[in-house]
């Protein structure tokens, strides 16, 4: 893996590997790269979660995090995210994580030679949780062959729902949707769409999404009875399968996609994806550096991650 950019950079056994380093992480695995690295973290769009784990993590793996706000930088005089990466390149930074509002950003980024970690772009993809996610199911479960997982919510525009689908079912898992006409993706089969009352009594894992204002261009409208129709209501987890679990990304929209009791209640593993995306990213960035990196100081640690 040189960058990650989306899922399908990645093979299973690929993804098996950052799942058992980022156990080993949370187990107190302790690794530091082997000379000063500097790593910028470029989020064009509002983060908390995503941007607050990753500086975590380049800190608890001794990384030298860069200080860098879009909103106070030379984006605001015009310049062009190739610019700032190629800046930054050249001030020797090792690795961007960048989030950003255009699909597919990174490739107009493609001559950039530090590792770009995409953290987010707009409908596309991201990867980043896309691992958590797979983290916290395979913990639960200790495997994804035959999985019901159901994403419930706003389809079209998740990048989360996105990257889920195509890597849980080259996984093995069987993967449905439930969502409102207005934001179902087309580009899935009308097969793949189920029931509600399906997804809850037939589903192990229950991933629902967060309603995305900021990408719906008719506002609030039409959510009065989201809740009811299509949210983790009281009701509705008490229906669910025994041992199923709730995911949720996060941020969370309570009383819309769930019931502000359930939050935290047995089945949730919200925090828990939380606490695992910290891990996951400890290594991904591990992977990243270690790739990226010249010299014949990492020349052990490239082979040991030799990458298709």
């Amino acid at each position: 893996m040189r960058h990650l950019r989306m899922m399908s950079d990645l093979a299973n056994e690929e993804i098996m590997a950052l799942i058992e380093e980022a156990i080993e992480f949370q187990q107190g695995k302790q690794w530091t790269p082997g000379k000063q690295t500097f790593v910028a973290n470029l989020f064009y769009e509002s983060s908390t979660r995503t941007k607050c784990s990753f500086e975590v993590a380049e800190r608890k793996l001794g990384i030298q995090v860069l200080p860098f706000e879009v909103s106070t930088s030379s984006v605001n005089k015009g310049e062009s995210l190739y610019d700032t990466a190629k800046t930054l390149e050249s001030l020797g930074v090792s690795a961007l994580v960048i989030r950003h509002p255009e699909e597919e950003y990174f490739n107009q980024l493609h001559t950039i030679g530090a590792a770009i970690i995409n953290g987010g772009d707009g409908c596309g993809n991201h990867p980043t949780q896309s691992l958590l996610d797979l983290m916290t199911i395979f913990q639960e479960f200790e495997h994804f062959e035959n999985l019901k997982i159901t994403i419930i919510g706003d389809i079209r525009h998740s990048r989360v729902a996105r990257s889920n689908a195509e890597v849980l079912e080259r996984l093995g898992a069987k993967v449905r949707f439930v969502a409102p006409d207005e934001w179902k993706d087309n580009s899935y089969p009308k097969e793949a769409y189920i029931t509600m009352e399906d997804a809850i009594q037939t589903s192990d894992v229950v991933m629902l999404l967060r309603i995305q204002h900021e990408r719906h261009h008719s506002g609030k409208a039409g959510l009065d009875d989201y809740h009811e129709q299509y949210g983790m209501t009281i009701q509705r987890e008490k229906e669910m399968k025994p041992n199923s679990i709730i995911m949720h990304p996060a941020p969370i929209n309570r009383g819309v996609e769930i019931a502000s009791e359930l939050v935290e209640c047995e089945r949730s593993r919200i925090f828990k994806q939380m606490e695992n995306g910290l891990y996951m990213r400890m290594a991904v960035l591990k992977k990243a550096l270690t790739n990226n990196e010249g010299g014949k100081e990492h020349d052990n640690i490239i082979k040991e991650w030799e990458m298709a």
